[in-house]
């Protein structure tokens, strides 16, 4: 399944998740500009899974509807990759990595195979919009879109934390 989701300028509010044919198929909800914490939400409007910052923490925390882990995102030191590891309840671990400069990532399996990937994208979207192809029969298209998203506010957190001088 191919999906297109984005982020919105602010960060905050309510985005369409679509499929190639531009069919809405779901809902993000970027639930405020002061917090990175995201809802993701299925065609018919049931909620599916949330995406947050645990407090005092630097790792993205994936839940299903009912509020139990799904899996957990921390990103990996890397001198020329961007890599960050999906660790999941009972389902293993998953590397997502990029060249440095790359806007395309891939997701592997424990067993190193390729079993999503996903890119940013121009055009009609916004800076901050990905397109997903999913493969994995363990990882669903729409808990990968809470992980991205996670993935996203973790890079734009390096990316302050790098930007500000310490006073």
């Amino acid at each position: 399944m191919n999906l297109y989701f984005r982020d919105n300028f602010i960060s905050s509010g309510i985005t369409e998740i679509l499929n190639e044919q531009e069919e809405n198929v779901g809902q993000l909800d970027l639930k405020s500009a002061f917090s990175s914490a995201i809802e993701v939400f299925g065609q018919n409007g049931q909620l599916l899974c949330k995406g947050s910052f645990p407090i005092f923490s630097g790792k993205w925390e994936v839940t299903g509807a009912d509020g139990g882990q799904l899996g957990i995102l921390k990103s990996q030191f890397s001198f020329l990759n961007k890599k960050f590891i999906y660790e999941t309840e009972g389902r293993g671990s998953y590397e997502i990595s990029s060249l440095a400069f790359s806007k395309e990532y891939e997701i592997f399996d424990d067993s190193a195979k390729l079993v999503a990937s996903f890119e940013k994208v121009n055009g009609w979207f916004s800076a901050g919009a990905f397109l997903l192809s999913n493969k994995s029969p363990s990882l669903d298209s729409y808990e990968l879109v809470a992980v991205i998203m996670g993935m996203h506010a973790i890079q734009k957190r390096h990316s302050a934390a790098t930007n500000h001088p310490n006073i």
